[in-house]
């Protein structure tokens, strides 16, 4: 046999060796992939989903486990529902599911190269978290801002209490939105962009409804990629019209501004606010402007819808169980006083019932129900089960805070479980992640809770809250419509009655 020949033959065993390889540790994977639904052909599991994913998920995780697979299209996701999994997921393996699956419809206006949210791990993403976490949202810049949160909070008391003296009913997620967006308006703008009076918040609430419902929205495209080059069903082009909708609002703010930095007027004012600081940044080239753009869209659209809506469905709760009220009611009497219309964020600590309310909400009613979508970034073992590169990772919160083998009586609103309970939600507890964990936690988490508490406990302390009249607690909707938060599809609107 001469040289040439040996050559082949041996090339031949090798290829047909590395082959038999492949087909093994292909096999091997598909073997331990975790267990899931049969998928049907083209379409896989898509039909699975239903119009609300996150229960479908929760109800197949009761047949195959708190793990499982699905072929959506042409994506393999997996659905972790269980806080065991969870725990295993953030702390073994977080690094290697810390990039983002992007939908199709973030593409829209490049927000996916722009977004913290959704940028992959990189210098880039680091220095806008950076910022955000140190510059921005960091506890001693929350600590200034106190005072600044107590006139929000006390507007909404006056506007509240203007409703009672009209026996009118006050929207609570309408309220308690434009609070926050004013919130963020003030911290970041120096201004108001919405009051309790006009309409103006109600259409702001919509447009933030409006992005979050296409982010969330099942969409072909995100399941056969090719489908992306088309968008079939307009869902990044009119994400990219509310995208732009929302930026021309913050150009405007922002232009005015710069033309006062840049005015030699003495009398021009200085505001030294959040905007300023991003303006700095910008100055010196750490920033662009479309990076600033995109920062506000993720905060100002996290910082006030679910904000919103997790206050309404705390009142929704707590209208369904007057007990709990009027435990809370008696708390924050015994620990301000009678008639105490001003409560400081620093007399949240006092209330421990309270913020036990909060805690019991998040877990019925998590502000995202599923963590935005994690990526494989290559094979990785899972509860001995194999996520395979690329798959796409989804932490079913709504599941876990369901999880029957966690909470007794799961389906029940009971505060009672967290007093004398060391769960916390700073993402080191596993039963109770609203706000995510890892290095991909929200940063926001510290501006939203203490938002919430001061917000229910400004409106638990001064009101009783009735239904409108002709409606009792048995018409009272608990229905949700699905999107990356999910809303009352019915909202909240009660009369309050002054307590003194």
């Amino acid at each position: 046999m001469d040289s040439t020949t040996l050559v082949m033959v041996v090339i031949s065993i090798l290829f047909v060796f590395l082959y038999h390889v492949k087909s093994f540790f292909i096999r091997y994977f598909s073997n331990r992939l975790p267990p899931g639904p049969k998928p049907k052909p083209i379409f896989g599991n898509i039909f699975d989903l239903g119009e609300k994913p996150h229960r479908s998920f929760a109800n197949l995780a009761k047949i195959f486990g708190p793990l499982i697979s699905l072929k959506l299209g042409n994506v393999t996701t997996v659905v972790v529902s269980s806080s065991y999994v969870a725990e295993e997921m953030f702390l073994k393996n977080d690094q290697s599911f810390a990039n983002r699956t992007i939908p199709d419809s973030v593409r829209a206006g490049n927000h996916d190269k722009l977004s913290m949210s959704w940028l992959p791990i990189s210098p880039q993403w680091r220095n806008l978290r950076k910022i955000s976490a140190v510059q921005l949202l960091s506890t001693q810049r929350l600590d200034a801002s106190q005072a600044l949160r107590q006139a929000k909070v006390s507007q909404l008391h006056a506007y509240v209490q203007d409703c009672s003296k009209k026996l009118q009913p006050v929207n609570i997620g309408r309220a308690a939105f434009t609070t926050s967006l004013n919130l963020l308006s003030n911290t970041f703008f120096s201004i108001e962009l919405a009051s309790h009076e006009s309409s103006t918040s109600q259409e702001f609430k919509q447009l933030m409804w409006n992005i979050m419902e296409e982010i969330g929205r099942p969409n072909y495209a995100d399941y056969f990629p090719i489908l992306g080059y088309i968008d079939p069903f307009g869902i990044r082009r009119r994400l990219a019209s509310y995208f732009d909708e929302l930026i021309v609002v913050f150009q405007n703010i922002i232009c005015e501004r710069q033309n006062i930095r840049s005015s030699d007027d003495s009398s021009a004012k200085h505001t030294n606010d959040v905007l300023d600081t991003l303006l700095n940044l910008y100055d010196k080239n750490e920033l662009s402007m479309d990076e600033i753009n995109h920062l506000l869209v993720d905060i100002f659209n996290a910082g006030t819808d679910t904000t919103a809506s997790t206050l309404e469905w705390t009142m929704t709760e707590l209208i369904k169980n007057p007990k709990s009220m009027i435990i809370c009611q008696n708390e924050i009497e015994q620990a301000l006083g009678k008639g105490s219309l001003s409560i400081q964020e620093s007399d949240i600590s006092k209330l421990p019932y309270l913020q036990a309310i909060m805690k019991e909400t998040l877990r019925l009613h998590p502000p995202t129900v599923f963590l935005l979508p994690r990526k494989a970034d290559s094979d990785v073992e899972l509860c001995g089960y194999v996520v395979p590169k690329h798959a796409q990772v989804l932490v079913n919160l709504w599941a876990i805070g369901r999880d029957p083998k966690v909470w007794e009586n799961p389906e029940v609103f009971s505060p009672e479980r967290f007093l004398d309970c060391e769960i916390d939600l700073k993402g080191q507890d596993f039963e109770l992640l609203p706000f995510g964990a890892g290095r991909r936690i929200c940063p926001g988490l510290n501006l939203a809770y203490r938002m919430l508490n001061l917000m229910l406990a400004t409106l638990l302390h001064n009101y009783n809250w009735k239904l409108e009249d002709g409606m009792t607690l048995n018409d009272l909707d608990m229905d949700e419509k699905f999107g990356i938060t999910l809303q009352k599809v019915k909202p909240l609107q009660v009369v309050p009655i002054p307590r003194y």
